[in-house]
């Protein structure tokens, strides 16, 4: 029943992207200027704040959750270790723990105007996400580089057949849907905030575009994501407490 609904709703998704492209206030194409959205520029000049509050995070790295454990729809892009999360909002639901431990983070978060999600990404060593496509063109995706090792032109991401690499302290947006894929072909981690936004819309479209943002909010993905993460919230919280013990 679950997979029958969301390959519904994916198709549903589907047909209204034409619609949502011819109303969109942004530009269509594969990267967009951080320069047009007012706010990179308050969390770039963050940017030492929240790593700060990684580097705290990061010394619990091993008990850090894969991403698929969040959300099993990850699966099909990784079934191992090697992309780790720290999720602080997804569609309304606040990772009250995580938020408590990055408070400043989280504040900073709340000042973005339209963030639907937003995570730590880990990407191990070698690791690659092969080539895929956000499910929704509803919201746009950034990047905020906080730890990238060396060389960093071995760290990339490529979308629609272009290839940007992070930068620590500089921000990247995208739009998701079109075809994209990562990888951090060196010998240290790499971790930027994650973080899917509002698309800028023209009415009746932004009003279209809230209606189903907030259908997703209670959708099984998102319902299913959140028990996850409770799940492994209480089993964190041990660790975390153990160590500061």
């Amino acid at each position: 029943m679950r997979v029958a609904l969301m390959k519904f709703l994916q198709r549903v998704l589907w047909q209204l992207e034409k619609l949502l492209s011819g109303s969109s206030l942004v530009p269509e194409q594969a990267f967009l200027e951080p320069a047009d959205f007012s706010w990179t520029r308050m969390l770039e000049g963050n940017w030492a704040t929240i790593r700060r509050e990684l580097d705290e995070v990061m010394r619990h790295r091993s008990n850090l959750p894969n991403f698929q454990d969040i959300s099993p729809d990850q699966r099909k892009l990784s079934q191992d270790d090697g992309w780790k999360t720290y999720f602080f909002f997804a569609y309304g639901f606040k990772a009250k723990g995580n938020c408590e431990r990055c408070p400043e983070t989280a504040r900073i978060l709340k000042e973005v105007p339209g963030m639907k999600t937003a995570f730590f990404s880990i990407l191990a060593p070698g690791k690659h996400l092969p080539e895929h496509r956000g499910p929704y063109k509803g919201v746009l995706r950034y990047h905020l580089g906080l730890i990238i090792p060396q060389p960093a032109l071995n760290c990339g991401i490529k979308v629609n057949g272009e290839t940007r690499h992070w930068e620590e302290g500089r921000s990247l947006v995208f739009d998701d849907t079109y075809m994209h894929e990562a990888w951090n072909e060196t010998n240290g981690d790499r971790v930027v905030l994650f973080m899917d936004f509002v698309r800028p819309l023209r009415f009746p479209a932004s009003l279209l575009n809230w209606v189903l943002l907030n259908a997703i909010a209670v959708s099984p993905l998102v319902l299913g994501a959140k028990g996850n993460y409770l799940a492994w919230e209480k089993r964190f919280e041990k660790v975390v407490n153990a160590a500061t013990a």
